[in-house]
């Protein structure tokens, strides 16, 4: 494929390309998908979200916007061949692209279903009854739900391009907040498609939305007590991001989506045969394996009775082994690769911080066996099962997350345990 130029969206125009200032490599092939223009005005876009957009918005009423989002859904739902195309060089499967494109989709219309269900056709929210204040009457108080004043900061995960963009541009909209979306580079060529998409349906009014492709500069400086930044990503990241003396000095309002170690327990009376042990070992496989492992909510540790640990680790093993590694695109694949050979660097180094405190029992992070691929130009990796038998003295197992593939085995003795 021919690659593209990306460029910002930036009051109401895409920005010029100038000088390459980075190029996106496919995850499946190692080939240039796209590459980068200069970075974005951020401070410009800002005023352009707080005096053209918001007063757009707020001149809406909850309905209107609502039916904003139905369109926007319909107008994703009708592209989403070419986006699917695209996001195949993400590495992920039609079945990941689904969560991701499809799913987008549909968080669209659940809020466009729930302003028109919920929410009344007008321009505030009240909040409780008529609040008397005054012993005679004359003085009395109303709290009441309006819109920031402001405009919406979205810093985004590269794991789900397209929906990470859309769940927060729902709730966003709906509110009659304007938004700029700052997408993770590694993906962001399938995020910017998709918001052209949008912009193309000419539903939006003038400065709704914004992107900024590349880095986001001094856009932190500029950010008053009426915006707001959500965040998605690492806690590292997240940390830094909430510590800016900005976020301090004007109160912003700072949301973050960070990293988490989840865990699924099998009961201990589901035992081997049973209906829920084979649910437990197909959901563990299933977490390691969509989008790669690469999600928020993949299941990083697996708790077992110990007295069925052994046969835990046998079903997964015999499940992980069916699994195929290749190009998404090929018939029979069912995972796809890594975002990034930057990410799976990242994953090996922390497989081998977990590996201290676990054995490794399948799989081997420096090889894996590809379909229709290179296994070294793409960003292809084991699914990688650890166990420990001593998870109480097995640190790295409850603190390290390696975004992707992974997971780790440990037993519990009883439920106290």
């Amino acid at each position: 494929m021919t690659a593209l130029t990306l460029t910002s969206y930036s009051k109401d125009r895409w920005s010029e390309f100038s000088d390459t200032h980075g190029e996106l490599r496919s995850a499946v092939s190692g080939n240039v998908v796209a590459t980068m223009g200069k970075p974005a005005d951020t401070a410009a876009m800002l005023r352009h979200a707080r005096d053209v957009g918001g007063p757009a918005l707020r001149a809406m009423t909850f309905h209107q916007r609502a039916a904003m989002l139905k369109t926007l859904g319909e107008a994703i739902m009708a592209r989403k061949e070419e986006l699917y195309a695209l996001s195949y060089e993400t590495g992920a499967t039609k079945s990941d692209s689904w969560i991701d494109i499809e799913g987008g989709a549909g968080t669209l219309y659940a809020y466009a279903s729930k302003g028109r269900r919920e929410l009344p056709n007008d321009r505030i929210l009240i909040d409780g009854d008529m609040e008397p204040l005054g012993r005679k009457g004359s003085f009395a108080g109303q709290h009441v739900y309006t819109s920031l004043q402001g405009a919406a900061v979205h810093i985004n995960a590269f794991n789900f391009p397209v929906w990470g963009m859309l769940e927060k541009l729902a709730p966003t909209l709906l509110a009659g907040v304007p938004a700029i979306v700052k997408p993770a580079s590694a993906t962001c060529y399938l995020t910017a498609a998709a918001f052209r998409v949008m912009i193309e349906a000419n539903i939006l009014p003038p400065g709704a939305i914004q992107l900024v492709i590349g880095p986001v500069g001094d856009l932190f400086e500029h950010l008053t007590c009426q915006d707001v930044v959500s965040f998605t990503g690492s806690a590292d990241t997240a940390m830094k991001l909430a510590s800016h003396p900005a976020i301090a000095r004007e109160s912003v309002r700072f949301i973050a989506e960070r990293d988490s170690l989840n865990c699924s327990i099998l009961g201990p009376d589901a035992t081997p045969g049973t209906p829920e042990f084979d649910l437990f070992v197909k959901e563990v496989v299933r977490e390691m394996t969509a989008k790669a492992g690469q999600k928020c909510t993949a299941i990083r540790r697996a708790l077992a009775p110990a007295a069925h640990l052994d046969a835990v680790e046998q079903a997964l093993k015999e499940k992980l082994s069916k699994v195929v590694v290749g190009d998404p695109r090929a018939e029979g694949v069912t995972m796809g690769a890594l975002a990034s050979l930057a990410q799976r660097a990242d994953v090996r180094a922390k497989i081998n911080e977990l590996s201290r405190a676990a054995e490794i029992v399948f799989g081997d992070p420096a090889h894996v066996e590809v379909k229709d691929a290179d296994a070294e130009k793409g960003a292809f990796l084991s699914p990688v099962l650890l166990r420990t038998d001593d998870p109480w003295h097995a640190d790295a197992v409850h603190d390290v997350e390696a975004f992707g593939p992974v997971s780790t085995l440990m037993p519990y003795n009883d439920l106290a345990d």
